[in-house]
């Protein structure tokens, strides 16, 4: 093995918003990191949309933050248990999911993400997230279907 090779940590990334089909994406994802060695890398993301020209009234207390942290502990608790076999590590960022996940591909074996997350409509063959990702990524993608209705 090559110093190179040494050197280079292996992780697969995967998107994660609490949805049936990015769970599913997450359990992939954790087989996979097992079957390799590789480490996960869990991202979840956050935005306050602003686009209809008005902000929405938040309560004073409101950390949209805190509650995507929750949010993707929860889905990481519930979809591969207390302790995972493997490494796992947490991103939470504030931004469009689409750019940050491939920001955080960067480096990475795989980056893994469910066919259609929240905000996808009936009848879509793949979400917004992941058609962008599959076109722009800087490494394999993997797009896992879910087999529940969303």
């Amino acid at each position: 093995m090559s110093e190179t090779e040494e050197k280079h940590e292996r992780f697969i990334v995967v998107g994660v918003d609490g949805s049936e089909p990015s769970l599913q994406a997450l359990r992939w994802s954790a087989r996979q990191a097992r079957l390799t060695g590789a480490t996960l890398r869990v991202v979840t993301t956050w935005e306050v949309s602003t686009g209809t020209g008005w902000a929405p009234l938040f309560p004073v207390d409101y950390d949209p933050e805190a509650v995507a942290k929750h949010v993707l502990d929860e889905a990481i608790a519930d979809t591969l248990g207390d302790t995972p076999e493997i490494q796992v590590g947490r991103v939470v960022e504030e931004g469009h999911a689409a750019p940050v996940l491939l920001a955080a591909a960067r480096g990475a074996d795989l980056l893994v993400v469910g066919s259609h997350g929240h905000g996808a409509f009936a009848g879509m063959l793949l979400g917004s997230v992941s058609e962008h990702v599959v076109r722009h990524a800087p490494c394999a993608v993997v797009v896992v279907h879910c087999d529940k209705p969303a």
